[in-house]
């Protein structure tokens, strides 16, 4: 249809070129097909073209073949069910077409209707993202969405609460029969409402009001139920507990959806779109609206948003609207008892000796989501009292964690105490806590910890507890007795000795970050600090220590320059070049920490990512000091210039033997000025597979990798 020489083509059917008219006869046999794998490629090939092309045609057959694909509806089971919602799903999106005229949104509710809850809970989510669509379809979808953990809440004795939607969802025996049918559908279903609920959550379109209260109750429910420490009030929440006992799938997805709604704390229903239209309703109407009292009156947080100004009026008023108004408010982020529930239940997961690895490395990312999402008093960031009662329930439990025998759950306690670090480090409150506790110096144990992934963990947490003043001096296992050394002593060795890379690597990032914040153990003796880091870090065989140690050297020649230049930006005159003798007294520190020998010796390293950081720094080292070099450009051609050319030549060559020595600033700015570097930046960016480079050439090389593994194994790093 695109392809014809003249114009656009014609609307009518008729009209279209005997290929076109060809290929929809074609499609419309494959629809009526009884063979489910053509069905699904006439399902696929519709679903491509309505989402490529969005021209006036499409509309026409789309109106065309509407009534086959309505027809699959018909038949039990739906054939084909996922390309069916994928095909709805990019009409519905389509710019080409109107949905209101060509019956798009008739055909989405009864194919809601007509999938089982496994199959919908895709197409409910896809109706909810698009951004103009009824809203009763909308809130069809969003009912159908949310059967499952209403259902999870009736079978466990619980209310769904105030909210409407969640009320209307928990009758249907579709949905039961799903989740009691067998574990694995069970599991399945769960899993998957709870990641459609986490990805709708943020956006701007999701269906307001949100209903907050019960889906907190519903995520907390199916957590007990994980654990048997639930009460199921029926047969059917018996069966579930029995089900759902023990199962890590499940409690790894209620995890993460617990801390996707600790972003609701503190937060009105519905802060980012315009109210339901039942939530319009006029002033005018008030006094019918109130003769509905005993019937919805319990439902008012459906009718009304905090966003209208006339809610005020409403809470003077009186009246029996006057208590649940005013109780809705008081619950916009959720009551205080729900959100104690929330911590004792991952409180309850933190401390179980049955919780999986992964699964505590999820509750303690829950439990910092919700810690940060606490509310906080104004112009405080301290925690607030209640989360200070948590985390003192939370340290010992962490302090329990970071000696058990599993590798991966120390680890994971160690990033938790990073991030706690990193945001409340210099709190009081969390201060007090932290240092009563045998966190710090249990932390610094495992720095001589076997596993290498915890020893990276452990030094990146004594990193920042050393910034923020919470460290203990650790105590060197060379003297048992008790004699104590410096942390940068430590980290110093460890970055010297370890035998794997990922502690070294952040030994590196660590030092980075002390020497850009002035650390007391780095500004005392810079140079000699940078002088035994770069020492160490140039005869690293990991080349992520050596790329590192270049960030490390920037930074410091960062600083160093930055003394030198002092022009005020906003002078009207631009700065006149300095002297050259300022300019040699600035370059000093970096000859004696022999930086430029670093540096140069990482421009033809042979992990390109070394070399381009090494080619960027030295570039911009020369552009900082082009308008103060001038005078210096007589010993271009001296005899010191000349040997270090040529040290360089054999570098390049591979023979990297031999030390440049001292230098001086004069012979670092001579050699800066004969160095290709811009052409070398280039040579590096182009790569050594820019001949081959291409995801075909890549696949390719998949390919023949897991040919020779024969087991289709397959190296994941």
């Amino acid at each position: 249809m695109q392809g014809l020489a003249e114009g656009h083509p014609s609307l009518q059917a008729g009209d279209w070129p005997v290929c076109a008219q060809k290929i929809v006869g074609h499609i419309e046999e494959s629809l009526h097909s009884t063979a489910v794998p053509q069905i699904t490629q006439a399902l696929n090939v519709l679903t491509t073209t309505f989402g490529h092309c969005h021209d006036p045609w499409t509309q026409v057959l789309w109106v065309r073949l509407s009534p086959l694909v309505g027809s699959l509806l018909e038949k039990d089971p739906v054939p084909a069910a996922h390309s069916l919602v994928d095909l709805l799903l990019s009409v519905a999106r389509s710019p080409g077409l109107s949905s209101s005229s060509c019956g798009l949104w008739e055909t989405l509710a009864q194919t809601l209707n007509h999938l089982s809850p496994t199959q919908a809970g895709p197409l409910a989510l896809g109706i909810l993202k698009l951004q103009d669509c009824p809203q009763v379809l909308r809130a069809q979808a969003f009912v159908i969405l949310l059967q499952p953990l209403a259902c999870v809440l009736k079978a466990t004795g619980q209310d769904p609460g105030p909210s409407d939607v969640l009320d209307s969802a928990t009758g249907d025996s579709l949905t039961v029969d799903a989740l009691l049918s067998s574990k694995a559908a069970c599991v399945g279903l769960l899993c998957r409402t709870l990641a459609h609920l986490e990805l709708l959550q943020p956006l701007p379109q999701r269906p307001c009001p949100w209903p907050q209260e019960p889906l907190l109750g519903a995520a907390v429910t199916l957590l007990q139920l994980c654990r048997g420490s639930a009460s199921p009030a029926s047969d059917v929440g018996r069966h579930l507990c029995a089900l759902l006992l023990g199962c890590v799938r499940v409690q790894r997805a209620a995890l993460d959806f617990l801390g996707t709604l600790s972003q609701e704390t503190g937060k009105p229903r519905c802060p980012r779109r315009p109210c339901s239209p039942a939530a319009q309703l006029h002033w005018g109407s008030m006094s019918s609206a109130c003769s509905l009292w005993g019937r919805v009156g319990v439902r008012l947080s459906d009718l009304f948003c905090p966003c209208f100004p006339w809610i005020d009026a409403l809470l003077c008023w009186g009246g029996p609207w006057k208590g649940r108004v005013g109780s809705f408010f008081m619950s916009v982020s959720g009551p205080q008892e729900l959100v104690t529930e929330v911590f004792a239940v991952l409180l309850e997961y933190l401390r179980s000796p049955d919780s999986s690895p992964t699964v505590l490395k999820k509750a303690f990312q829950a439990t910092f989501r919700w810690l940060l999402s606490s509310p906080k008093t104004p112009g405080c960031c301290d925690l607030e009292p209640h989360a200070l009662l948590v985390l003192r329930e939370l340290l010992p439990v962490l302090q329990k964690r970071l000696c058990s025998p599993c590798w991966e759950v120390r680890d994971s306690g160690l990033e938790f105490l990073t991030q706690m670090t990193r945001h409340w480090g210099g709190q009081a409150g969390f201060r007090h806590a932290l240092l009563a506790s045998e966190v710090p110096k249990l932390t610094e144990q495992l720095l001589r910890d076997p596993e290498s992934y915890v020893r990276a963990s452990a030094v990146t947490v004594m990193g920042q507890l050393s910034s923020q003043g919470l460290h203990v001096t650790p105590v060197s296992p060379e003297h048992p007795g008790g004699q104590q050394k410096s942390l940068l002593v430590e980290l110093l060795h460890i970055l010297s000795t370890d035998s794997e890379g990922f502690p070294r690597r952040a030994v590196m990032q660590v030092f980075t970050q002390w020497l850009r914040d002035h650390h007391a153990d780095v500004a005392g003796d810079t140079e000699q600090f940078m002088a035994r880091v770069l020492q160490v870090a140039s005869q690293d065989l990991d080349w992520e220590v050596r790329a590192q140690g270049l960030e490390l050297a920037l930074v410091f020649l960062e600083q160093t320059l930055g003394q030198f230049h002092s022009h005020c930006p906003y002078a009207v005159t631009p700065p006149v070049a300095a002297p050259a003798g300022p300019l040699a007294q600035a370059l000093q520190p970096l000859c004696r920490v022999r930086l430029f020998e670093f540096a140069f010796r990482a421009l033809f390293d042979c992990d390109r990512p070394v070399a381009q950081k090494s080619c960027d720094l030295l570039l911009f080292l020369r552009a900082k000091t082009a308008s103060s070099s001038g005078s210096l450009q007589e010993s271009r051609s001296g005899p010191d210039v000349a040997s270090v050319e040529a040290a360089l030549q054999r570098w390049q060559a591979g023979d990297q033997g031999q030390p440049l020595g001292d230098l001086e600033p004069e012979v670092v700015l001579a050699v800066l000025r004969s160095v290709d570097l811009e052409g070398l930046r280039g040579a590096l960016a182009e790569g050594s597979d820019h001949m081959e480079k291409s995801p075909q050439s890549l696949l390719q090389d998949m390919l023949a990798t897991v040919g020779v593994l024969g087991e289709n194994e397959a190296d994941c790093y």
